[in-house]
């Protein structure tokens, strides 16, 4: 099926059917999944999926509709029935849409020989990662093993002269052990996602790092309610990033429902600290030629050596703020209208080993897991739920759970005073370890 002729057709539907703008976004794919438990198979999934959204302006106000039949009668309904909704809403003159051209070369987005990789050998995979996870000593259960994969292709017009295409895949395995000591059950988990099949890791590494981090959780003991260093592991990284995510996010700020909104320009974390959105990594997992509505993806700062130096926007939010999109509209599928989200979101590496950073902390706690949703980001308050591994002279003395880690954005973002150098761009919203020189840990 040719998906761009489809796009093009519906933009001469509308513009027939008078509308002053409109935007076609179709998404078609193929998603897999499979689990496989104790190592035998316990479920296979695999299921095609095709869909058409659609903006259409009309006197600055705008309907959207959206449609998975692409018979001739069901896309001429599906305009018909936009440009209806269009008819009875509020007219906004921020109701624009984009007319860049431009379409940002990235490179490794699409694995052309993902669906040729044999069915045997994916479900191999699950099962290997799986046997060796519970070859580890002290492993006692599975919680299963899965393997899942996706590939597609993104098409946007709009009647402005746009007309955009590239095509993505993804795939990943993962595993879940438990160990048991006495009356003591720890659990581990790890995963591995790529853009290519043949850049998955080892399972023997997938499967050694999920029993390594049930095994280091048992034997848990206490600690005393007190101020101490917080160490930071990659695992955790949405504590820090999420909240930071949805404060700079523009839409956000021009509703006042952020806490960096009127600090543009500021100093808002320590120099070692830089945040980058990059939509153009090669193989990134949240790479892409455009955004969705088919504004160029970009490199760019949005903390630059603790400094804010900018938000995130779409169209309509940048249009608000006076400003430009920075290709950062979002699509959670063809039924929905462009949000505001990142690509690739990291904080950049530091000079540190995490070896180096355990080694000089004179008392503290590497946090291993963190329950809740980090840093708030109306008011920059952070507490919630932490497991980890408990530092003394530099040393890792023993498992800690059940404690909890309280402070401020400001108290955390400035007091982090060492950053790992294992940054691992894999992830799409990542960081390195990082320790934060103090905060209040709940204990006993």
């Amino acid at each position: 099926m040719d998906y761009r002729a489809i796009a093009e057709q519906v933009i001469k539907i509308c513009q027939r059917k008078g509308a002053d703008l409109a935007e076609a976004y179709l998404s078609s794919g193929r998603e897999l999944s499979l689990e496989v438990r104790n190592g035998k198979i316990e479920s296979i999934q695999e299921a095609s999926s095709y869909g058409l959204g659609l903006r259409v302006i009309s006197g600055n106000k705008l309907g959207f509709a959206y449609v998975n039949d692409f018979r001739p009668e069901s896309l001429e309904e599906t305009v018909s029935r936009a440009l209806e909704f269009a008819r009875i809403l509020t007219a906004d003159k921020n109701n624009v849409l984009p007319d860049d051209p431009g379409v940002t070369e990235v490179r490794g987005l699409y694995d052309p020989g993902l669906a040729q990789v044999a069915m045997d050998r994916k479900i191999a995979l699950a099962r290997e990662v799986e046997n060796l996870a519970m070859k580890v000593q002290g492993i006692s259960k599975s919680d299963g093993a899965s393997y899942r994969e996706s590939e597609g292709e993104i098409v946007l017009a709009n009647s402005l002269g746009l007309l955009k295409s590239y095509k993505f895949s993804g795939c990943g395995f993962g595993v879940g052990v438990i160990a048991e000591k006495g009356e003591q059950k720890s659990s581990g988990y790890e995963s591995c996602q790529r853009r290519f099949f043949s850049d998955l890791k080892p399972a023997a590494e997938v499967a050694t790092r999920a029993a390594n981090k049930a095994l280091e959780m048992l034997d848990p003991r206490p600690v005393k309610t007190q101020r101490a260093a917080v160490i930071l592991d990659p695992d955790v990284a949405f504590a820090i990033l999420g909240g930071i995510v949805q404060a700079i996010n523009g839409e956000r700020v021009l509703q006042g429902a952020s806490f960096l909104g009127k600090k543009l320009g500021q100093k808002i974390a320590s120099e070692l600290i830089t945040i980058i959105d990059d939509g153009t990594l090669e193989k990134g997992l949240g790479s892409a030629p455009f955004d969705g509505e088919g504004v160029p993806t970009q490199k760019r700062p949005v903390v630059e050596n603790g400094v804010l130096k900018g938000f995130l926007y779409n169209t309509y939010a940048g249009r608000r703020a006076g400003t430009k999109s920075t290709g950062n509209a979002i699509r959670g599928g063809f039924d929905s209208l462009p949000g505001i989200g990142p690509h690739n979101f990291y904080l950049a590496a530091g000079k540190s080993q995490p070896e180096e950073i355990i080694a000089a902390t004179e008392r503290g706690v590497l946090v291993k897991e963190i329950t809740g949703y980090g840093i708030n980001p109306v008011n920059g308050n952070f507490s919630g739920g932490a497991t980890g591994l408990w530092i003394e002279n530099g040393k890792i003395a023993f498992p800690v759970k059940g404690i909890t880690i309280a402070g401020t954005a400001d108290e955390i973002l400035n007091g982090i005073d060492m950053l790992g150098n294992d940054l691992d761009l894999n992830r799409s919203r990542t960081i390195p370890t990082l320790r934060i020189k103090s905060l209040q840990i709940g204990g006993e």
